[in-house]
């Protein structure tokens, strides 16, 4: 139960990760397996091929069909992974990052950032990614939130920077920017 569970965060992963052992370092781990619930806690580092997660803490279970379901915490939660058929990587932040294997979704929560190589930013409170479609909504709350919009300030805004493309749809000149790499920023 253990190693499958741990595969959980994969949804963002280029097809090729799902296929490669899952790594995981932590200070603490408790395992239930009657339960199907692993904890993972103290400076987490999950990888999965290109995928690498960063955590305070990370919590995946398992359920009766063998689908995972994780939730990584943190100040921020730190994710980055090569996106599939491109050259690029994609990174997300968020002080939960929750994953649904069953319906292939990840969920930013909190203060949530997702950046590609070319320069592309998007932020918001909530980010949802949809893998079977490869489609993300960004909100300003999270999912089902609700406040006066008058009361809203601009950090209640979503907030998005997109870059102009070159030919072939690769970043313009002088306009690509490598992600900050997440091993210079946390542990």
């Amino acid at each position: 139960m253990l190693a499958g569970a741990c595969a959980a965060p994969s949804a963002l992963a280029e097809k090729a990760d799902r296929e490669k052992p899952v790594n995981i370092e932590s200070d603490r781990m408790n395992a239930d397996d009657a339960r199907r619930i692993a904890t993972f806690e103290g400076r987490v580092v999950l990888t999965q091929g290109t995928l690498t997660l960063r955590a305070d803490r990370i919590t995946v279970r398992q359920d009766r069909d063998g689908f995972q379901f994780g939730t990584a915490t943190g100040k921020p939660a730190l994710f980055r992974q090569k996106r599939e058929g491109a050259n690029e990587y994609m990174e997300a932040e968020a002080e939960r990052i929750e994953y649904d294997a069953r319906a292939e979704r990840v969920e930013f929560f909190e203060n949530a950032r997702m950046r590609r190589d070319g320069g592309d930013d998007v932020r918001g409170n909530f980010i949802s990614y949809d893998a079977r479609t490869e489609f993300f909504t960004v909100n300003s709350r999270p999912a089902g939130g609700t406040g006066d919009s008058a009361m809203s300030g601009p950090q209640d805004r979503v907030r998005a920077v997109i870059q102009p493309r070159g030919a072939g749809g690769a970043p313009a000149a002088g306009e690509a920017r490598p992600p900050a790499n997440p091993d210079s920023r946390r542990n």
